[in-house]
């Protein structure tokens, strides 16, 4: 069940995220509630995770997969650039995350 929560986080993270985006530096209404709803969700459920797992384990879960995501909505949907560079630092983060967790999740 932690696992189904931290999805949630991570999910709830990733939408406040691109809500910042249409926020336009949070001069929309709309778009700018979403992103504060998000965030509030997205730490109330990785605050209820962290009852059930280690913190370095689902921070490390939460961020890196938040962060990988979020990257590649931006080189697929919103115009960034893909780049050999942005690849790999995405590879690179995704691989941090599994040597985090090499030792197991507790």
């Amino acid at each position: 069940m932690a696992y189904v929560t931290l999805s949630g986080a991570i999910l709830a993270e990733i939408l406040a995220t691109t809500s910042m985006k249409y926020s336009e530096g949070f001069s929309r209404l709309w778009p700018s509630l979403a992103t504060g709803a998000g965030y509030l969700l997205s730490f109330v459920l990785l605050a209820h995770t962290l009852k059930s797992i280690s913190v370095s384990t689902a921070y490390a879960i939460w961020s890196g997969a938040g962060t990988a995501v979020i990257a590649a909505i931006g080189m697929l949907f919103l115009g960034e650039a893909m780049t050999a560079v942005k690849v790999f630092g995405v590879l690179l983060v995704i691989a941090g995350v599994v040597v985090l967790n090499l030792n197991g999740a507790h």
